[in-house]
C-alpha cells in the first residue's frame, strides 16, 4: 500500500499549508481537508471511498466540493465512511440544502452522487487485502483514528485527539505497526487551549507516549501555523527518544 500526505497542517496560510487529508493508493481518502484541492480531476475521479475521522471543517472542507465536482464523472456513488453521529452532523449541517445540496439525493435517491456508510470502532472495512479499522479517539465531537493495514504492515493515524487510554490499548494490539502519525496541535505555552479543545501539546504527547508498548516510526501532524518551529522543538525536547519527525505534504509511506 501507498499513503500520500495531501495535507497535514492545523491551518492555512502560505503556499504549502494544507489541512488534513491522506490519499491511500489511488482510491481511498482519509479525511478531505484542503489538501484534496491539489489533486487533478483525473485523480479525484479515481477516489471511491472517503473515511472521515470527525466533522471539523479542516477535515471535511473539500468533501462537499468533491461530490459536486466529480459526481457526474462516476458510474457509482462516492462512499463516505463515518460514525453514525458524524453522518448525522454531515446530513444536518452540510448536506442540508442550505449550506450545500444533499448529494445523497442528486441526481436521484436511487442513483446518487454520494452515499454514507456507518462504521463502528474496531470493526475492519476490507478492500481485498487492504484493511481500514476505526480506532478510538477523544475529541470535542465524535471522532476516530484509523489503522491502515496492508497485510504486511500498518500505519496508524490518530486524527484529532487528546488523552485517550482506549486508543493506546488498541494500538498496542497491532503486531505489525510500522508508522504512527499523531497530532500535536499546540505548543506548551498554549496547553490550556489544548486541553479545552481536546488536542495535544508536546508535554501531553510525552505523557501519552508512555502508554506505547511497541516500536514505531513517529510522525507529528496538525501543527498550528505560526507555531511550527516552536512546537517541533518542544516535541523533540519532550519525546526525542522516539526520533519524531514532522509530517509534511507529499510525504509518501509504502508498506
Amino acid at each position: 500500500m501507498k499513503v500520500r500526505i495531501l495535507g497535514c497542517s492545523g491551518g492555512i496560510g502560505g503556499r504549502h499549508l494544507r489541512t488534513t487529508s491522506l490519499l491511500v493508493d489511488d482510491d481511498i481518502l482519509i479525511d478531505a481537508g484542503t489538501g484534496v484541492g491539489d489533486l487533478t480531476l483525473a485523480e479525484l475521479a479515481q477516489i471511491d471511498h472517503i473515511f472521515i475521522t470527525h466533522t471539523h471543517l479542516d477535515h471535511i472542507a473539500c468533501l462537499p466540493l468533491m461530490a459536486d465536482t466529480i459526481g457526474d464523472m462516476r458510474d457509482k456513488p462516492l462512499t463516505v465512511y463515518a460514525q453514525p453521529a458524524s453522518i448525522e452532523i454531515l446530513r444536518n449541517h452540510v448536506f442540508n440544502w442550505s449550506v450545500w445540496p444533499d448529494f445523497t439525493e442528486i441526481p436521484s435517491p436511487e442513483n446518487p452522487f454520494l452515499r454514507f456508510e456507518a462504521i463502528k470502532l474496531g470493526q475492519p472495512v476490507k478492500f481485498g487485502w487492504r484493511t481500514i479499522t476505526p480506532l478510538p479517539a477523544n475529541h470535542t465531537v465524535p471522532a476516530v483514528g484509523y489503522q491502515i493495514d496492508s497485510g504486511h504492515a500498518s500505519l496508524v493515524f490518530t486524527g484529532d485527539t487528546t488523552a485517550c487510554p482506549e486508543l493506546w490499548q488498541a494500538i498496542n494490539k497491532i503486531s505489525n505497526l510500522r508508522y504512527l502519525i499523531i497530532e500535536t496541535a499546540f505548543s506548551n505555552h498554549e496547553k490550556k487551549l489544548a486541553v479545552m479543545s481536546k488536542h495535544l501539546c508536546p508535554s501531553m504527547l510525552a505523557e501519552e507516549l508512555l502508554n506505547l508498548q511497541c516500536k514505531t516510526e513517529l510522525f507529528i501532524t496538525h501543527l498550528k501555523p505560526g507555531q511550527i518551529e516552536l512546537t517541533m522543538q518542544e516535541v523533540e525536547e519532550s519525546v526525542g527518544e522516539f526520533k519524531p519527525r514532522m509530517l509534511q505534504n507529499n510525504h509518501e509511506f509504502e508498506f
